[in-house]
């Protein structure tokens, strides 16, 4: 499962979502976040859905695909969804089976929260696969330009910002590696009661965070042998480059909106 975690990964491609500014795309994405909130009924969870389901497919990223890597995240999805079922007690008795008590609004509230789950995760993921790291780092410190007059280290953060998603997916695979490590020695993490599996987890922490010291350490070795120095006296090489469908999705965005709050309950 850790090695399919996609969150993170950047996978190149020429699809429309793949050629839009980087500074659009995260632009999209907090608006997004904001806009999913508006909605609160059937029609406007499936105007979202739908909506999500046009921008997978024009990333040309199969759906499949981002099911699969974002395993974790469906667990707790699914939790999430039990959660409002069996704690919600509001709206008409649907199921009363022995302890079980299902009422409609916590059948209702488990679906929506689910959804709106779904649809962020899958949103900052083809944020992710789309968008090379230093193209986000980019993008990242061009919006917050405003902020270097305040004296914030606007560079450092959008760095760190980036090095933080790239080493998501690289610890992920090293947990894996670890795992079957410690499994061919005859470790069993996968079974057993709870009690078993959190101390089988602990073997795993120690080799896990050496790891990402050292890559941590190659990292910092590199920069420094590069030359690198901050953004003093910096260019870039690939400058950024806003065009009409930029602007244009992020119209769409806003129609989105529109059409959220016209349909809302």
């Amino acid at each position: 499962m850790m090695e399919k975690m996609i969150f993170g990964r950047f996978i190149p491609g020429n699809s429309f979502v793949h050629r839009m500014d980087p500074r659009a795309k995260i632009l999209f994405v907090f608006l997004f976040i904001a806009i999913v909130f508006i909605a609160n009924s059937v029609v406007t969870y499936a105007v979202l859905l739908a909506f999500t389901l046009l921008v997978v497919a024009l990333s040309k990223i199969r759906l499949y695909f981002l099911i699969t890597g974002l395993k974790p995240v469906i667990i707790l999805v699914i939790f999430t969804f039990l959660l409002h079922i069996f704690f919600t007690r509001e709206g008409d008795l649907l199921i009363n089976f022995w302890f079980l008590e299902i009422y409609e609004e916590g059948l209702r509230q488990g679906i929506f929260i689910s959804i709106r789950f779904l649809v962020l995760v899958f949103i900052t993921s083809i944020l992710t696969l789309t968008t090379s790291p230093i193209s986000i780092t980019d993008g990242i410190e061009v919006l917050l330009g405003p902020f270097k007059r305040l004296k914030l280290p606007v560079h450092e953060l959008a760095l760190m910002m980036s090095i933080s998603l790239r080493f998501i997916p690289t610890l992920m695979d090293e947990t894996g590696k670890i795992m079957k490590a410690q499994m061919a020695r005859g470790s069993d993490i996968g079974s057993g009661p709870i009690k078993d599996r959190v101390k089988a987890v602990v073997p795993l922490l120690i080799p896990l965070f050496v790891s990402a010291f050292k890559r941590a350490e190659d990292l910092a070795t590199a920069m420094e042998v590069r030359g690198y120095r901050g953004d003093a006296g910096r260019t870039r090489y690939r400058q950024l480059n806003w065009r009409f469908v930029d602007t244009l999705s992020l119209v769409l965005l806003v129609g989105l909106a529109a059409m959220l709050w016209y349909l809302r309950v």
